[in-house]
């Protein structure tokens, strides 16, 4: 029976290699040595605070041979905005800091002097960062380059007393205080994360393939839970083409209900377009873990069922594992791809499936847009 499916397999491969897809390219530059400790940052919470605007001003003017010449206060200027704008050179949202304080507008002078308002505070975030407020209403969706939300407007500068001269009031002594700009908070989300997340267990490899795969550093340890927040890495194609790969925490049964890392990892998957699940075949029944990242997920969100799927076999250079590899492609209808991460084994192949589904899924984008 082993030797059917070999020959079905092989037969499968074959017919698949015959597409003429783009290969990937060896990184030009040589990996640092040690580990990377810049994590992805695809949500943030901050608070963002308009800028005060400037007071005006009272004062009389008193010139040579006209001691009273009348009142002369300047208004204040206005205070900045806080300005969240959509930009293609930024990839995540660590430059973000926890509190964006805007400049107040300068105070009005004298001889009808306005205060000069203060600059705009702009944010560079993602293409495709969604905003929401904090009652979790999506209020901003910046989906295209140069795209801007106003998030907190400055205040309005006062007025000096020059403003409030009557005919009934020649010398008024009165002015305004500039007002306190918008202080509010709010939830960003980057709706795209990445091309291809790697989804899996504690220790089934996925660090140690991304960085087989990518330039990435990420923290290899032999023990659960190594990654805590997701690591990106770049495949590059002799096309030109860029594929962004996701290394994703650790899942386990329940996380669903928020156990383990929970819900957090799950909304981190939910930002990828495909979704590459990565199992440790050198295990007892590994389509048993199989099945129950497709549970959690499906739990967590139906709908990201729909998306691309593929298996990357992990750990082949261990005993027994081949053996499960055959039983795994038996039990499940998505293309099992069998690798070694440690080894490079397979990588090249690996490589090729993920650029299939990646051009499929931007043909399908492309003929959505067409049709639209």
């Amino acid at each position: 029976m082993l030797n059917n499916l070999f020959k079905t397999n092989l037969i499968q491969g074959v017919a698949r290699y015959s597409q003429k897809v783009a290969r990937s390219v060896a990184p030009k530059k040589a990996k640092a040595v040690g580990n990377s400790f810049q994590n992805f940052i695809d949500s943030k919470s901050l608070q963002v605070v308009g800028g005060k605007g400037g007071d005006g001003c009272i004062s009389f003017l008193s010139v040579w041979s006209n001691e009273h010449a009348g009142p002369d206060g300047g208004d204040g200027g206005h205070g900045g905005h806080v300005i969240f704008q959509a930009s293609a050179n930024v990839n995540d949202l660590h430059l973000l800091p926890s509190v964006a304080k805007a400049n107040h507008g300068e105070s009005g002078r004298n001889k009808d002097c306005h205060g000069k308002c203060a600059e705009h505070l702009i944010l560079n975030v993602p293409v495709g960062t969604v905003i929401k407020n904090d009652k979790g209403k999506v209020v901003g969706d910046l989906c295209k380059e140069g795209h801007m939300y106003i998030a907190a407007r400055g205040g309005a500068g006062g007025k000096g007393n020059h403003f409030f001269t009557t005919d009934t009031e020649q010398v008024p002594q009165i002015c305004e205080f500039g007002a306190i700009g918008e202080d509010l908070q709010y939830l960003i989300e980057i709706r795209s994360m990445a091309h291809m997340g790697l989804i899996g267990f504690p220790n089934a490899g996925k660090s140690t393939l991304l960085r087989a795969i990518s330039r990435a550093r990420p923290k290899v340890a032999p023990y659960p839970f190594t990654t805590l927040r997701p690591n990106l890495g770049i495949v590059e194609y002799d096309d030109f083409e860029q594929v962004a790969v996701a290394d994703l925490p650790g899942l386990i049964p329940d996380s669903h209900k928020n156990k383990g890392l929970g819900i957090q990892f799950l909304r981190h998957a939910e930002r990828c377009l495909a979704l590459l699940y990565i199992l440790d075949v050198s295990l007892d029944e590994p389509w048993t873990y199989l099945e129950t990242l497709q549970h959690e997920i499906s739990e967590f969100n139906v709908k990201m069922m729909e998306r691309p799927h593929l298996i990357a076999a992990n750990k082949v250079d261990l005993p027994g594992a081949w053996e499960n590899v055959e039983l795994l492609r038996n039990k499940t209808t998505i293309p099992v791809i069998a690798v070694s991460a440690k080894t490079g084994e397979n990588i090249e192949e690996l490589l090729r499936e993920i650029k299939i589904l990646y051009d499929r899924q931007k043909a399908l984008e492309e003929d959505g847009g067409d049709n639209q």
